[in-house]
C-alpha cells in the first residue's frame, strides 16, 4: 500500500480512528476524517488531527469527498452494512479497519487472542508473563493501544499481544499471528452479525492466514472452537479443563503442559473455571513463545484480574459492591454469577445485542442471586425473560444511578451488589469502562451520604443528651 499516492477516509474518531489517522498522515497519505457524533471528545480529536494535516469533513460533504477517496478506514463501531462502507464496496474500493493498518505495519511476532469471553484477561496475563520474562511486549488491539500506534515501539524484537474482536475481524485481512488463541464462542453481538453462523465464521477468520509454521491454541472443551482445527494449517495446541490433551490441561489439581506438571491450580488467585481456562490458554501461548517457566508461574500466581471484571469496589453497611461491567453478554454474566460467593442482588441491563436472556434466568434460579434490578434500554426484554422463567424477585428501574441505589437498598448485610449487566453499555455510556466507573462513583456517593448521615445522627444524639442534662440540672 503506497500511502503517499492514496487518499483515505477515516470514519469514526474513537481511539482506533485517531490512531489510524495519525499513522496515515505520518506516512504521507491524504486523510479525510469524519464522525457524525458531535460531542466534546470528537471535536477535540478532530481539531488535533487537523493540526497534523488531516481534513475534517461534514456530513453534507461526505458523498462528494468519498468519491475522491481510494480507501475507507472504518471504526469497529460502524457496521460493515452501513451505507458508507456499502457505497465504497459498490465502487470497487477497499474497506479496512485500523487493525488492518496495524497488521501491515508490524514487523514483530503477534500473539492474537479472540473469543467471546476472556480475551482481555488472557491478553493481560500474557503481557505480564512476557514482561516478567524480560521480553518487550505491548497489549494492543481491542485492549490498550491500537496496533498501528505501537508498531515502531515494538520494532522487530517485540511481541504484539493483540486482543481481536469480531468487529475488528470484519475488516481485517492481513494479520498472520505466530500464535492465534481462540478461547470460546458463545452467543454475542447477534444484533450486529445477525446469526451465529456469521459470528462463528468471523471468529474463525483469525486463523485464515496461518501457515504450517504458526500455532493455533484452541479450547478443546468448546465444540465450536474444536471444529476450527479443521480450518487451519497451523499446528494445533489444545487446552482443556476436562481432558488430557496435546497441550495444556488440568490433572490432579495441577496445571500441566504436554505431560509436565507445572503448579497447583489453587495457586491461581482468580476463582472460577473460566479463569482457569484463560490461564491455560495463556500458559500454552507463553510456552510456544519461549517464556521461561519461572516467569509464567510468577505472573499467573500474582495475577489479580483486570479492571471491571469481578472487581470488588468496596463495602458499605455490610454490602459488598462488585464491578463486572465487562460482562456484556449472557455467558459472561453466567460465569460471574457462578464465581461470586454469598447471596447477591444483581444489576442487569443496557443495550440489547439480539440474543435470548432466558438461559441467564435458568442459571439465576439455581444461584445465589436473590433479586435482580433491571435497568436500561433492554429492560423490558430482560423482565419478560425473567417472568417466563418464573423468576419474580425483580425491580424495574430504568436510570442507571437510581438502579444502583435501589440495588443497595434491596441488599441485606452480608450480601453483594453485583453489576454484571449481560448487555452492551452503549445505551447510556461510551464503553463498559465508563459504565464501571460510574458504578464506582455511585458507590462513593453512597459512602459519603452514609458518613453525613452518621455525623448528623451523632450531632442529634449529642443535642438530645445536652437537653436531657439541662433538664436534670434544673
Amino acid at each position: 500500500m503506497l500511502f503517499s499516492r492514496q487518499t483515505f477516509l477515516v470514519a469514526g474518531l474513537s481511539k482506533s480512528g485517531i490512531s489510524a489517522s495519525e499513522y496515515l498522515i505520518a506516512h504521507g497519505a491524504k486523510v479525510y476524517v469524519f464522525d457524525d457524533v458531535e460531542d466534546g471528545n470528537v471535536a477535540r480529536a478532530a481539531a488535533a488531527l487537523e493540526e497534523r494535516g488531516c481534513v475534517r469533513i461534514r456530513k453534507d460533504e461526505l458523498a462528494e469527498k468519498s468519491e475522491k477517496c481510494d480507501i475507507l478506514v472504518l471504526s469497529p463501531g460502524i457496521p460493515v452494512d452501513h451505507s458508507l462502507p456499502v457505497a465504497f464496496r459498490r465502487a470497487g474500493k477497499r474497506v479496512i479497519g485500523e487493525t488492518e493498518l496495524g497488521a501491515l505495519a508490524l514487523r514483530c511476532p503477534v500473539v492474537a487472542v479472540t473469543g467471546t469471553n476472556g480475551k482481555t484477561t488472557t491478553v493481560t496475563m500474557l503481557d505480564e508473563i512476557f514482561k516478567k520474562a524480560g521480553m518487550k511486549s505491548v497489549a494492543c488491539g481491542n485492549i490498550g493501544k491500537p496496533i498501528s500506534s505501537c508498531a515502531e515501539e515494538l520494532g522487530e524484537k517485540g511481541i504484539a499481544v493483540a486482543e481481536i474482536s469480531s468487529f475488528q475481524l470484519e475488516t481485517l485481512y492481513s494479520l498472520r499471528p505466530h500464535v492465534a488463541v481462540v478461547l470460546n464462542v458463545t452467543e454475542d453481538h447477534l444484533n450486529r452479525h445477525y446469526n451465529m453462523e456469521n459470528y462463528i465464521y468471523l471468529k474463525s477468520r483469525i486463523l485464515k492466514n496461518s501457515a504450517e509454521s504458526e500455532y493455533a491454541v484452541l479450547n478443546y472443551d468448546d465444540p465450536v472452537v474444536r471444529g476450527f482445527a479443521e480450518k487451519t494449517k497451523a499446528k494445533v495446541i489444545w487446552f482443556s479443563l476436562k481432558e488430557r490433551v496435546e497441550g495444556g490441561y488440568v490433572s490432579e489439581g495441577n496445571f500441566c503442559y504436554f505431560g509436565e506438571k507445572l503448579f497447583p491450580v489453587s495457586d491461581l488467585p482468580l476463582e472460577g473455571a473460566h479463569n482457569e481456562a484463560n490461564a491455560l490458554a495463556a500458559l500454552c501461548a507463553a510456552k510456544i513463545m519461549g517464556a521461561p517457566d519461572g516467569a509464567i508461574f510468577s505472573a499467573l500466581k500474582s495475577f489479580r484480574g483486570v479492571a471491571h471484571r469481578l472487581q470488588t469496589i468496596g463495602t458499605l453497611g455490610g454490602v459488598t459492591f462488585i464491578d463486572d461491567s465487562k460482562a456484556t453478554n449472557v455467558d459472561s454474566a453466567i460465569k460471574a454469577i457462578g464465581s461470586v460467593k454469598a447471596e447477591t442482588v444483581l444489576l442487569l441491563g443496557g443495550k440489547d445485542k439480539g440474543y435470548s436472556y432466558e438461559p441467564l434466568f435458568d442459571e439465576i434460579k439455581n444461584s445465589g442471586v436473590v433479586h435482580a434490578v433491571i435497568y436500561g434500554e433492554n429492560a423490558f426484554r430482560i423482565l419478560n425473560a425473567a417472568l417466563k422463567k418464573g423468576f419474580s424477585s425483580v425491580t424495574l428501574c430504568r436510570p442507571f444511578d437510581l438502579a444502583v441505589r435501589v440495588a443497595y437498598l434491596t441488599a441485606k448485610k452480608g450480601q453483594n451488589v453485583l453489576l454484571s449487566p449481560a448487555s452492551a453499555s452503549f445505551d447510556s455510556f461510551r464503553s463498559y469502562e465508563e459504565r464501571g466507573e460510574r458504578f464506582a462513583q455511585v458507590f462513593s456517593l453512597l459512602v459519603e451520604e452514609s458518613k453525613r448521615g452518621e455525623m448528623e445522627e451523632r450531632e442529634t444524639r449529642t443535642e438530645i443528651t445536652e437537653d436531657e442534662s439541662e433538664e436534670t440540672d434544673g
